[in-house]
């Protein structure tokens, strides 16, 4: 991997483990600046250890909006100025819709929706003030395609997508960029660690959200992207003088996206006569 992040300083939530973890690990070695949190930040201690004049390390639980005020001051006043962003902490619920409790869908959709506003909000006006920035938020094909026993993922992952769509325009005259980072299955702890299942089970929903429980337990470990690769990607895309408002991971990601694109234009123009005959004539 060319160093090309050299002198970038990046704040990356969600450091202990996946992506987050080795992205933080494989910027500090290109030369780039770090600054990782973590709920538990003896899980990251060893970057301040290892690199001590290029790592910075805090406790941070998105969900904790004084918290995040507090680090995201400290970061920006003494480590700063902060160049990229980086909106990693989140995590997965597999259950149908009629199966997940609220106690079970509502933290995830703090830490995935509220925490990434929560954090993000707190940089713009730092990003705004220096006339730069780079904005990574991790959403997921989840984000493009819904699968049944996801569905709860899935809504967190597309109001990603919606609010970084919008923040990305509102942003992009400011000399700030977005990125929106869109991977398939990778061989991180998403699936085994930091997988969650609904504990009600109803049979009904067997042959749909049972088979993403299963999915769960049988492919943890066997999935074919590679996080090397898919970090490397980021930092790619951070270097970039042009960098894309989407990057999508893995080759089933590309698959899954254009057979929805390809079903939903046969959908669009069977019923689009329907579509445009819902306006008032013309004239009217």
């Amino acid at each position: 991997m060319a160093n090309t992040n050299t002198n970038r300083t990046w704040f990356i939530t969600g450091a202990s483990t996946g992506f987050g973890r080795l992205l933080a690990e494989e910027v500090l070695k290109s030369g780039g600046k770090v600054i990782a949190t973590a709920r538990n930040p003896q899980q990251i201690a060893h970057l301040e250890q290892q690199y001590p004049d290029m790592a910075k390390t805090f406790a941070l639980d998105v969900t904790d909006a004084a918290q995040v005020a507090s680090v995201v001051a400290q970061a920006t006043a003494s480590y700063g100025p902060v160049d990229v962003l980086v909106n990693n902490a989140g995590y997965g619920i597999a259950g149908a819709i009629e199966e997940a409790t609220e106690d079970e869908y509502m933290p995830m959709f703090e830490t995935n929706v509220f925490g990434l506003l929560r954090v993000t909000r707190a940089f713009l006006p730092h990003f705004r003030k220096q006339g730069s920035g780079h904005i990574l938020n991790l959403s997921s094909i989840g984000g493009l395609v819904a699968s049944p026993g996801m569905g709860f993922y899935n809504a967190t992952k597309f109001a990603v997508e919606g609010l970084s769509e919008a923040l990305a325009q509102e942003i992009a005259p400011l000399g700030i960029h977005l990125t929106i980072v869109e991977p398939g299955p990778f061989r991180t702890d998403f699936l085994g660690r930091s997988g969650v299942q609904a504990e009600a089970v109803i049979p009904d929903y067997d042959a749909t959200a049972g088979n993403m429980r299963r999915y769960f337990t049988s492919q943890d470990g066997k999935q074919k992207g590679d996080p090397l690769r898919a970090v490397h990607a980021m930092m790619q895309v951070v270097a970039s003088p042009h960098p894309p408002l989407r990057l999508l991971l893995g080759a089933s990601t590309l698959q899954r996206l254009r057979n929805k694109l390809d079903a939903w234009q046969q959908e669009i123009a069977t019923w689009e006569s329907t579509t445009r005959g819902a306006d008032f004539p013309e004239g009217e």
